[in-house]
């Protein structure tokens, strides 16, 4: 449900000329916009560094890459 407030915006707005309606628009977007940006950062890829618990998924980095580019030179060497 409609606030009273929202409600007598709205009706002014429909008394506005069609350019001004598209101002009004525009304007508050950009306000949104603005406000957005300042309370909500984007996250950082950095931020998330060293949060996932070491080994991720029980396999250690090194033998998960040796192991990968083994089954995929096997892969390939069958005709």
């Amino acid at each position: 449900m409609a606030s009273p407030p929202y409600e007598h915006v709205l009706r002014e707005a429909e008394a506005l000329a069609r350019g001004d309606q598209l101002l009004l628009v525009e304007r508050l977007v950009a306000r949104l916009r603005a406000s957005e940006v300042s309370t909500k950062p984007r996250p950082r890829w950095e931020d998330l560094a060293g949060s996932a618990p070491y080994p991720l998924c029980g396999e250690d980095a090194q033998k998960w890459v040796s192991r990968t580019r083994q089954e995929s030179d096997e892969r390939r060497s069958v005709p």
